[in-house]
């Protein structure tokens, strides 16, 4: 008998792989490395809407770092490999299990998020509610309704943090800082910020006549066909500066102003929607990022701006009780913070629903850092159009 049967014998004939177990090794392995290299390494994302225009275009294939800001550990490790929160082909089948659930801990980082980084994040609003087929904000709801309320009147899709829709926006605040917004031009730390390039805003151009060669303005995309007219000759449009001063040099525009007061597709309340708070997407704060490791005093004043961070992103129970707050069951009268937080606006700013509606962005929300477009697809161009070859393999600034 061979007791040392654990050893190969020198003679023993190799037994071959069938073709099929081949294939299943190769696809496994396959399958490993490349979610390895997803997680901790690089993803690649698609810019769904204009709400980063003129930086990231509708139709933009962008590969995002995970390495820049250190990989966050799976929070949620069974998942379907590949899919982000629903299975292919599905609208509404999960693809992950959600009955185990990791802490927040995340990998070292070459740096730190730095202001004006582009930055892709799960949605800090992550919990929604079933209304009508419409999702609807369960922290406006909560607000308005009461959370009891709310959760037993609607149904709740409350999808884990690292299973939340991904967005992309510019970090315009980092931890500790100060930022307030005045017609339009954000502040930060007492120092203006303006959009620089590739910022979009609504400006009024009127023009001397109408009788010139359109196609002079192709290059700018200002889609006046579908911008109606305010005033004779004159025309609201989404622009960044650099537009600006090159439409001020044609001989037929007679001006071009800033019009941060134009509707646009994102209006509504922004946070922290307290009536007390007479702000708008274009005025409001000025409101301190927290940090963590930063105490702030509860009153009456500050729990409208750190209330939602305090009790959802940080995990408390937070209560009031005949005007005093009570968190964890205890009288509070400060709240130390256990993580950093950002503000996100994106560079489009009346086209995007970003940190004036919704608020902070913990850190554990955080996925990457954007890094450069490798491919870009333009779908309303003709066949020979489509690509825009002069975006590929461009960095994100």
């Amino acid at each position: 008998m061979n007791y040392k049967f654990w050893q190969r014998k020198k003679d023993a004939t190799k037994k071959k792989k069938s073709k099929t177990r081949e294939w299943v090794d190769a696809i496994v392995f396959a399958v490993v490395a490349a979610t390895i290299i997803r997680v901790f390494f690089i993803e690649a994302y698609t810019i769904p809407s204009g709400s980063m225009e003129r930086s990231l275009l509708i139709g933009d294939f962008l590969f995002v770092s995970k390495v820049n800001y250190g990989a966050r550990i799976p929070m949620t490790p069974v998942a379907f490999p590949f899919a982000h929160h629903t299975m292919p082909l599905t609208t509404s089948t999960k693809a992950y299990w959600d009955g185990v659930q990791w802490k927040y801990h995340r990998l070292p980082g070459l740096s730190k998020i730095k202001r004006n980084d582009v930055v892709v994040f799960n949605f800090p609003e992550g919990d929604t509610v079933a209304v009508e087929n419409q999702a609807e904000s369960y922290y406006a709801l909560e607000r308005s309704l009461g959370r009891q309320q709310v959760r037993s009147t609607f149904t709740i899709i409350d999808r884990p943090v690292d299973k939340r829709e991904n967005f992309i926006k510019r970090c315009i605040g980092i931890p500790g800082d100060v930022i307030s917004m005045s017609n339009g031009i954000a502040n930060v730390n007492g120092k203006n910020e303006p959009l620089k390039n590739t910022g979009m805003m609504p400006y009024r151009i009127e023009f001397k006549t109408m009788d010139f060669n359109y196609a002079a303005l192709d290059e700018f995309n200002l889609n006046l066909g579908n911008s109606p007219a305010v005033a004779t000759n004159t025309y609201i449009v989404d622009a960044s500066p650099e537009i600006v001063e090159k439409l001020k040099t044609f001989d037929f525009v007679k001006s071009v102003t800033l019009s941060p007061d134009a509707p646009g597709p994102v209006q509504g309340g922004v946070f922290p929607n307290d009536p007390n708070r007479a702000w708008n997407r274009d005025n409001f704060g000025p409101i301190k990022i927290p940090s963590k490791g930063w105490t702030v005093k509860i009153d009456s004043t500050t729990m409208p701006l750190y209330y939602r961070a305090i009790r959802t992103y940080e995990g408390n129970k937070v209560e009031q009780k005949a005007g005093v707050w009570y968190i964890n069951d205890k009288p509070a009268t400060t709240y130390t913070f256990k993580m950093d937080y950002y503000w996100m606006m994106g560079d489009n700013r009346h086209n995007s629903a970003d940190s004036r509606y919704w608020g902070f962005v913990p850190e554990d929300h955080i996925v990457g850092k954007a890094l450069f477009v490798w491919m870009s697809w333009d779908s309303t161009a003709s066949f020979l159009h489509k690509i825009r070859w002069s975006r590929l393999f461009m960095g994100i600034h």
